[in-house]
């Protein structure tokens, strides 16, 4: 496996872990549709969160449209109404992102409620 990749491995359970010890439940982690995939899904407080989770081994991101396109969110929202479809759900739905960092070793991690919104 690729640095990158198990780097990114680490990054989903670190995140995972976060948002455990948050109190969400994880509902499904690497949840695919066709060719998309939702990194975590979780609920909170009776919201369902689709999490994106971007691991990198440097902090320099010139902005957040930078981590995530506008073409990916799109996708990312695709995936989402699938999965609300498949599973009859009808929640509110929220866009996060978890950005983690590694430096020096260890992980940093900040997560970004909200970071998106469905595009209309």
């Amino acid at each position: 496996m690729a640095i990158h990749n198990i780097i990114g491995k680490k990054g989903e359970e670190i995140a995972e872990q976060f948002l455990i010890k948050k109190l969400y439940r994880i509902a499904d982690k690497n949840w695919r549709y066709k060719k998309l995939e939702l990194d975590i899904v979780a609920f909170h407080k009776n919201c369902l969160i689709i999490v994106e989770v971007k691991t990198r081994t440097t902090e320099f991101v010139e902005n957040m449209n930078e981590l995530i396109s506008r073409k990916k969110q799109r996708l990312i929202i695709e995936a989402a109404n699938a999965y609300l479809e498949m599973n009859h759900l009808e929640n509110e739905v929220r866009f996060d992102v978890i950005f983690i960092v590694l430096s020096n070793g260890k992980f940093h991690l900040r997560h970004i409620q909200d970071a998106f919104s469905p595009i209309a």
